[in-house]
């Protein structure tokens, strides 16, 4: 059976499988890292938003083989409990998460985004969530924590 080696969160991980078109979402929830949410399996949601190589992805689109070899950056990728990253701390602040399928992709299109700009003006926050779909209706908060995080708001 072949062998995919992923860099996952700053760690070496190993994967078996036999399908080289195995989406990266599955891969990833195999490896327990279930914040990466499955929505549409088409790409048309954004609920399985991860960062690879920094650049937010669906993974939902991308290929475990297509994976190997690239920095893959999950939820729980992203800062760690005693420091997290300012996207979550500001995500909390504004009490974005409703049900909370969204959010987790929500909040690493917008760490790719301040990853490339640090401050970014409305309009390109709205353009980096606009691939993120909420049935909740949180966009306005995430648009606000993003701003915050971004040390434009306060």
């Amino acid at each position: 059976m072949p062998r995919y080696r992923l860099h996952v969160n700053s760690r070496m991980r190993t994967v078996d499988s036999s399908d080289a078109d195995k989406p990266l979402l599955y891969v990833l929830r195999g490896l327990g890292l279930t914040a990466t949410k499955f929505g549409c399996g088409l790409g048309q949601c954004g609920a399985c938003t991860v960062l690879v190589d920094g650049t937010a992805v669906q993974s939902c689109q991308m290929t475990v083989a297509n994976a190997q070899g690239k920095a893959i950056t999950t939820l729980e990728g992203l800062g760690s409990a005693a420091k997290p990253h300012p996207i979550k701390i500001a995500f909390i602040d504004e009490r974005v998460p409703q049900c909370g399928y969204c959010t987790s992709g929500m909040i690493m299109s917008a760490a790719a985004l301040l990853s490339k700009k640090r401050k970014p003006s409305e309009s390109e926050v709205r353009s980096a969530l606009e691939v993120n779909l909420c049935r909740c209706g949180t966009h306005v908060r995430a648009l606000r924590a993003v701003m915050m995080a971004s040390g434009q708001r306060g």
